[in-house]
């Protein structure tokens, strides 16, 4: 008995514990698995349609990708297509857009068309393609990106320090079940 719990309940707790902090770990490996694999090259100029229209409302100029190297956004270059002063290119970040690919079967034929899910009107609240705003994002990624580093070791640290004080605990468990069992053996 521990705290008044049977040894087996205290082993079972301490191990679903393990089993859990280590199934996170997995379960944030897995989300971050691709779902398909698509050419840059080819995205790259592709035809950009508002899911609220059916009319070309510009064209893929850039792909963001982060430390991780994961699309973060695309560069949507309207061109003259929206009725707006010159060219004017808009940060359309990943969530906001879906790539539908035709001629999927063969890589000479391959063609992408990205479908954002915003209105014409949406599109153009969107951040402008500048060097300002490329040096904001890029500070503010960097320092997102080391956030989330720290607070991972830190979690890590925490769930390592967690699992050995459990399993000091079902040691010293294991230990006074052995000393009491011997006791009453040699009476």
């Amino acid at each position: 008995m521990i705290h008044g719990k049977p040894l087996h309940h205290a082993i079972h707790t301490a191990t679903l514990g393990a089993v859990l902090a280590g199934g996170l770990v997995l379960s944030a490996s897995a989300m971050a698995a691709p779902q398909g694999l698509y050419s840059a090259d080819e995205l790259m100029d592709a035809d950009v349609y508002s899911t609220a229209g059916t009319a070309q409302i510009g064209e893929v100029e850039d792909i963001l990708l982060d430390n991780d190297m994961t699309v973060r956004a695309l560069v949507v270059d309207t061109g003259s297509l929206l009725d707006l002063k010159g060219n004017q290119q808009f940060v359309v970040e990943a969530g906001k857009f879906t790539v539908e690919t035709h001629n999927g079967n063969s890589l000479e034929e391959i063609e992408y068309q990205v479908n954002i899910d915003l209105s014409e009107a949406e599109l153009v609240q969107q951040p402008a393609y500048t060097n300002d705003w490329w040096q904001n994002a890029r500070q503010g990624a960097q320092q997102a990106w080391e956030n989330t580093k720290e607070g991972a070791a830190s979690a890590w640290e925490s769930t390592q320090e967690g699992a050995s004080r459990a399993l000091d605990r079902i040691g010293q468990a294991l230990e006074n079940v052995g000393e009491k069992t011997q006791d009453a053996a040699n009476q």
